[in-house]
């Protein structure tokens, strides 16, 4: 296949978005015959890095992303080449191992995209194994939750959701489609930090447009009721998956325009809440190992403890994709109102639905006002543009 080069100073308007399809069908044609499609973008700009390159695999379950980013680069008069690389290694090649660290590119230059054709490749696999369905069903707007009745709710809420292929999936997914993926998916991820950054690592190849968290938790003020929510306005990190890669001195906080709408959507309701630091544990039993734990929650001023917010967030704040964490109370550890069995099930029945209408409610706000995605620039590394053209 030879390549297929686009100068955008020389493309009028009117037909930006055909130029574009073109260049997005010739890397889905390289995948097609087995190849790792390339981009190569010349930004006239630039004075430092004008030129940035990058490999693709499974161009199509990034396609939305890919057409929006090289639309930006079109209007700002890019030229734009994409072409057949190397051959796609298959996943059980010896070889993929060396090329899925990814501390191991040269961090000298520029990248165009976050991940190497070799990870994403992997990760859109897993996300078929873990989920029961494919990485093309996800949509823009990623929900997680650590509890099935949110999935009774988004199904009740979306009955045409397509769900995953067989039941026993360990993080099943349900997507409500739109075109050009603008709906909803929602992944039950369970419990525990190690799934929620297993289920991110993966799901941030598709370069999603939010992930919000929508869990249950753990109150710790004395003026918080069971059923009230907690809005996450940043994090204490005792869950330990992540300190390796991102420590915890590194400050991780939701996304500030995420945590407007979502406190706009709880004013306008009149809904009990609370702001504040959630301290995510990896340890479900921590009442029986208090230690040094309780001091730990009371100098992060923590509202609420659970197990996977700060995961999310952190893993969020990594791979460059906006994260919010909106939680409900089901117990009171601290307080005399332990998680048991029958008052949880109370909880759940009448808290389900309205805690995922906010959510929904909040997705259609930003589908509105952000309809080319939320502005990120604020977690990018200065050597970092991403596509685009920051």
């Amino acid at each position: 296949m030879p390549p297929l080069t686009v100068d955008f100073a020389q493309v009028a308007a009117q037909e930006v978005p055909a130029e574009v399809a073109r260049l997005c069908e010739a890397l889905e044609a390289a995948d097609a015959q087995g190849w790792y499609g390339a981009l190569a973008v010349e930004r006239p700009w630039s004075r430092h890095n004008p030129v940035l390159e990058g490999e693709f695999a499974c161009p199509a379950a990034i396609r939305p992303y890919l057409e929006r980013e090289l639309r930006r680069l079109a209007l700002a008069g890019a030229r734009v080449s994409a072409r057949p690389s190397r051959r796609a290694l298959d996943l059980h090649d010896p070889a993929l191992l060396a090329a899925l660290d990814e501390k191991s590119w040269d961090l000298r230059r520029k990248k165009l995209f976050l991940f190497r054709p070799e990870r994403m490749a992997l990760s859109i696999d897993r996300l078929a194994h873990y989920t029961g369905t494919p990485a093309q069903a996800f949509q823009r707007y990623v929900l997680f939750t650590n509890y099935s009745w949110h999935v009774e709710s988004f199904r009740e809420a979306f009955p045409d959701a397509v769900g995953p292929d067989r039941p026993g999936r360990q993080m099943p997914a349900w997507h409500a489609s739109r075109p050009g993926r603008d709906g909803i998916t929602l992944v039950d991820i369970g419990v525990g930090p190690s799934n929620a950054k297993t289920v991110t690592d993966h799901v941030a190849v598709l370069r999603p447009d939010l992930m919000l968290m929508i869990g249950h938790c753990g109150g710790l003020r004395n003026h918080q009721d069971v059923g009230d929510l907690v809005l996450a306005t940043t994090y204490h990190r005792a869950d330990g998956v992540l300190d390796h890669v991102l420590p915890t001195s590194v400050p991780v906080a939701s996304n500030h325009r995420l945590n407007t709408y979502l406190l706009d959507a709880l004013v306008r309701r009149d809904l009990p809440y609370r702001l504040g630091t959630v301290y995510t544990t990896d340890n479900r039993n921590w009442e029986f190992e208090q230690g040094g734990l309780l001091d730990q929650m009371r100098l992060s001023r923590a509202v609420a403890v659970d197990m996977e917010s700060a995961t999310v967030a952190a893993n969020g704040f990594r791979y460059r994709v906006p994260t919010a964490t909106l939680l409900a109370v089901s117990d009171k550890p601290l307080h005399g109102r332990p998680k048991l069995s029958e008052a949880a099930q109370d909880f759940y029945r009448t808290t389900r639905r309205w805690h995922l209408e906010v959510a929904v409610e909040v997705v259609d706000r930003v589908r509105r006002s952000h309809p080319d995605g939320l502005p990120a620039a604020d977690f990018r590394s200065p050597d970092e543009p991403l596509l685009g053209v920051d």
